[in-house]
């Protein structure tokens, strides 16, 4: 037994030293491939700066010739001007030694203006500098400064990791805002680089049983807004990585930034057979009764196992206490989570075919037959599209119409500790209704439909904007007292 044990563990050591041997290989390879990659792009960035040094010296160059163009030019009228005035100076230097020689009073009288003649001669008008300097010296060059540059280029350090400002962030409205600084000033950076997961634990992140990180690339400032988030999970790691134009540097120490919100699924076991349910999304069916009940009972007959769904040691089927199905005309669903605490926050949209549906929350083990508001232990809004459309606020068998129009979204806010249940337009905040009450034992959220479907949103963090209502919703308790009684 001995030596198979050492067998074993040389065979085990020689496939993990193959192994390693091949990796090795590959290394090579790889270190192979890259270099000759990274010699290309060397090139490539020589051929890159050779073009902009030719480029350079193609317009300086041309600015030169323009220059000796237009000098050239200048001298050129000048000369050509000196030469007419020269020839015209000639003309008259014969016309003044003519004249010398004549002796007849009469003849001198014809050449008398002749001094005239010579004072307004061009050749005395005419400037003997030349109009421009044959000097270039202004066209020349110092690339001392530049060759310095040059002869400082080297391969672009990595980037060191950024450091993730927590003071800074904010967690807020199912958005995360990251903010993070370079421990030193690098000019060289070219953007950031970040990545995030949803997690359950808290503190540095753990290997085993992780998401994988989801990436935002090329974020040129250091701060950005992570927005429409579903917070799922209790907890979101963040890390930040700086990149240059040519490499990645490591990255951040990762964060954890706390992300609860209230989340919940449609507890398909219980609610009503004419309802077809998904995890949060519910729709009504007139059919479904009936056929439902024949597989039920085709389980019942083949089965004497609970099924895994209705399994009371679950968290969520405890919340649900092995409840009956509703029947009659309460067509009603529940979440799977109840409310035993603090404040929560979800939405709900309805098909624009809805006839006629109701939002809001109930005790648990409510009877099979209840409707939502129409009992002491559960409240709710109700809106109804049959022939018109009626919006109220019920509980306790009392309505309250409310006249105000319907929105697409209605945002439903509970305070189980402040005695608190409100409902807003989900897109603008404006409050539709407040019902206030001390609840005595948890809450689940409650819905019931009659025609087309309605689409659950969890996972969402109170609103900021709701938040700041709640703080100036004092006066509207008296207004819904008849609705708030509570046995």
């Amino acid at each position: 037994e001995t030596l198979q044990r050492i067998v074993s563990t040389l065979v085990n050591k020689n496939d993990e030293i193959h192994n390693f041997i091949d990796m090795l290989n590959h290394t090579i390879s790889n270190v192979q491939v890259n270099s000759s990659n990274a010699i290309s792009e060397l090139d490539e960035e020589f051929d890159g700066l050779y073009s902009v040094l030719h480029e350079m010296k193609g317009s300086m160059a041309n600015t030169i010739q323009q220059e000796e163009a237009r000098k050239i030019q200048a001298l050129q009228d000048q000369l050509s001007q000196c030469s007419r005035a020269l020839e015209s100076s000639e003309e008259l230097l014969e016309l003044a030694v003519q004249s010398l020689d004549i002796k007849n009073p009469v003849e001198l009288l014809e050449v008398e203006n002749i001094d005239w003649i010579v004072t307004v001669a061009s050749a005395f008008r005419l400037s003997l500098k030349p109009k421009v300097s044959d000097s270039m010296t202004h066209m020349m060059v110092d690339f001392a400064l530049e060759k310095r540059m040059l002869q400082a280029v080297k391969f672009l350090p990595v980037p060191k990791a950024p450091e993730i400002d927590v003071a800074a962030c904010l967690v807020v409205d199912n958005c995360i805002t990251i903010s993070w600084r370079m421990p030193e000033e690098d000019s060289r950076i070219d953007h950031f680089v970040l990545e995030y997961r949803k997690t359950n634990f808290d503190g540095l992140p753990r290997l085993k049983g992780e998401q994988h990180w989801e990436l935002v690339d090329y974020i040129k400032t250091t701060q950005y807004t992570l927005s429409g988030l579903k917070f799922d999970t209790k907890y979101m790691n963040l890390r930040v990585q700086a990149c240059n134009k040519a490499v990645a540097g490591e990255y951040s120490d990762p964060v954890t930034l706390e992300t609860k919100a209230f989340v919940f699924s449609l507890d398909s076991t219980s609610s009503h057979l004419n309802l077809k349910v998904e995890d949060t999304y519910v729709e009504w069916d007139p059919t479904g009764g009936k056929g439902q009940e024949k597989i039920k009972g085709k389980e019942n007959k083949n089965s004497n196992t609970a099924s895994p769904k209705r399994s009371t040691n679950s968290p969520r089927a405890s919340a649900r206490g092995g409840r009956d199905r509703f029947a009659g005309e309460s067509y009603t669903v529940l979440g799977d989570t109840a409310i035993e605490s603090g404040q929560h926050y979800w939405e709900v949209r309805a098909q624009k075919d809805c006839k006629s549906y109701s939002v809001g929350v109930t005790y648990r083990n409510p009877g099979k037959f209840d409707q939502l508001g129409k009992t002491n232990s559960s409240w709710c809004i109700h809106i109804n599209n049959w022939l018109q459309t009626t919006f109220s606020a019920k509980h306790n068998n009392k309505a309250k119409t409310l006249d105000i129009p319907v929105p697409d979204r209605i945002g439903v806010y509970c305070d189980f500790d402040g005695g608190q249940l409100s409902f807003y337009n989900a897109n603008s905040k404006a409050l539709l209704h407040t019902f206030r009450t001390k609840f005595t034992q948890p809450l689940l959220p409650g819905f019931m439909i009659w025609c087309g479907g309605l689409t659950v949103s969890t996972g969402l963090q109170v609103p900021s904007a709701v938040k700041t209502l709640q703080k100036s919703e004092n006066g509207l308790g008296g207004s819904t007292s008849s609705l708030n009684n509570v046995a």
